[in-house]
């Protein structure tokens, strides 16, 4: 795993101010309170956290689509992002696809990246050696009904080994398994974007440590 070193280092995702625990989160929603369970760990919004370890909460500012980029194959060195599920929050236009499609193209997908609006899921493969990447990017933006969780296969694709980038969660809350990384995108006056990314896992704090 890339580390993204030390505070006053420049780290890899170019993220200035790191938060620890819940505090500040604002419209991040990680709001689900600590469930103690035993000595060896605790629940915290689905996910099973060592007893010493908390949620990661990392904020950037990209000025332009360049720092978009940078963060995407920035984000793309971390091994643990191969089983990852990834849901990016934002209204229409805040850049949740761009941000995805540096992200495939940085782990190596050549195929044409279109988005997942009207097809729900678009599936991509990467093949490195002999080792082989899945890939399902999804856009919810357009489900309207659980039936069409079963009838497309989505139970299966989320209980498959594969990163997993979800567009539009909130749309298949109830459905969708918790996430290990959360990305927010707003858009500020002069179109740079401000975003948070927190961790709701182990293996999300892997992507952002």
């Amino acid at each position: 795993m890339v580390s993204l070193g030390q505070p006053s280092q420049q780290p890899r995702l170019g993220i200035p101010q790191i938060d620890r625990g819940y505090a500040n989160l604002g419209e991040s929603k990680l709001h689900t309170p600590f469930l103690q369970l035993n000595q060896q760990g605790r629940l915290i919004d689905g996910h099973r956290f060592p007893l010493n370890e908390k949620p990661i909460v990392k904020t950037l500012h990209w000025p332009d689509e360049s720092a978009c980029a940078a963060c995407a194959q920035g984000l793309a060195l971390c091994p643990a992002l191969a089983q990852a599920v990834v849901y990016l929050h934002g209204d229409l236009g805040t850049g949740k696809t761009a941000f995805t499609r540096y992200l495939l193209q940085a782990l190596g997908v050549t195929d044409r990246i279109k988005s997942p609006t009207y097809a729900v899921v678009e599936p991509y493969e990467v093949t490195t050696g002999d080792k082989v990447l899945a890939i399902w990017h999804f856009d919810f933006y357009r489900f309207n009904h659980p039936q069409e969780w079963e009838d497309a296969g989505f139970r299966d694709i989320f209980a498959s080994p594969g990163l997993k980038m979800c567009e539009w969660p909130e749309k298949a809350l109830g459905l969708l398994p918790a996430s290990d990384l959360d990305i927010f995108l707003s858009v500020n006056t002069d179109a740079s974007r401000d975003v948070r990314l927190a961790s709701n896992s182990p293996l999300g704090n892997d992507l952002l440590a």
